[in-house]
């Protein structure tokens, strides 16, 4: 289906707004759009570098997806467990966990196909991929081996019987000992790469409590009632206190340096097929600790 935008204050270069309002599609792929007439601006054509004004109108055709041939590659994986049915992988801060049109490759998927067979159920671009975390994002993630796996798993994480517990540092000293968010989530109608609190998104609950304070910060684990796009980073943002380092959500004056703090923590599962629950653990990344060390000598106070 064609896409239709009416600008009102997104202002630039028609291609990098052409991405922007597309998560979908990348400024080189915008840029190419724009040229073949794919974009059309005010019922006319313009050129890539075209300056947007407020009230135009932008009509986005109806294009085939971009496509993207996923190769195998041999690339290092910090596999906590594995048998025939599941993976649990501990990824990397940085490391994006499926192909798409503005990673076609060097991603989680990549080099799990060359390390095993995986599920068929997501398609050909997020094989094995049962859920997902962002790129900043560093922690645990179970694959699927086969379908009948991808089944169960999904299933579990439908009916809330999953446990995702993730360890995060924000900024702010949060006063509360524990407390649980409850707020609905979708795409923001500012910035169509953002995820927001709007009152038609679906519902999002996040729990969280303090593991310690900091002058100005606070390290605090949390818990995922539900699973939204950014739902952390979204919810910590909307109680004032956003997490260190994320570079959408998150501040400009930040520690500098070390991407996001957020880490998924522990991982908790049925077994898809001898039922028994597994929980997994993975500790913080090094660069987390060390940035917990220095802030605890230099202005902790107290837990």
């Amino acid at each position: 289906m064609p896409k239709k935008f009416k600008i009102t204050d997104e202002l630039g270069r028609l291609d990098k707004i052409v991405s922007k309002l597309d998560p979908e599609i990348s400024r080189s792929r915008a840029k190419k759009m724009i040229e073949d007439g794919d974009v059309i601006v005010n019922d006319s054509k313009k050129k890539p570098k075209y300056e947007t004004k407020v009230s135009d109108t932008i009509l986005i055709k109806d294009v085939k997806p971009e496509t993207v041939s996923i190769k195998p590659e041999n690339m290092p994986l910090d596999i906590v467990y594995e048998d025939e049915d599941v993976i649990v992988v501990n990824k990397p801060q940085g490391m994006v966990v499926h192909p798409s049109a503005g990673h076609p490759n060097h991603t989680l998927v990549n080099a799990l196909l060359f390390h095993s067979p995986l599920s068929s159920i997501n398609g050909e671009y997020r094989p094995g991929i049962v859920h997902r975390i962002d790129k900043d994002t560093s922690g645990l993630l179970m694959v699927a081996k086969n379908d009948m796996a991808h089944k169960a798993l999904s299933k579990q994480l439908k009916a809330k019987k999953n446990l995702r517990k993730y360890v995060a540092l924000v900024h702010g000293r949060i006063k509360e000992d524990s407390g649980v968010i409850k707020a609905p989530i979708g795409r923001s109608p500012k910035d169509r790469k953002k995820q927001a609190i709007v009152a038609d998104g679906r519902p999002a609950i996040t729990h969280f409590e303090v593991m310690e304070r900091f002058e100005d910060y606070t390290l605090i684990d949390c818990r995922l009632e539900t699973g939204r796009t950014h739902q952390i980073r979204v919810h910590m943002q909307y109680i004032g206190h956003p997490i260190v380092g994320d570079p959408l959500y998150g501040p400009k004056k930040t520690i500098k340096g070390h991407g996001q703090f957020l880490h998924a923590q522990e991982l908790g599962f049925e077994h898809p097929r001898n039922h028994k629950l597994m929980i997994f653990s993975a500790p913080i990344p090094e660069i987390f600790e060390k940035t917990l060390r220095t802030l605890r000598v230099n202005n902790s106070l107290e837990s």
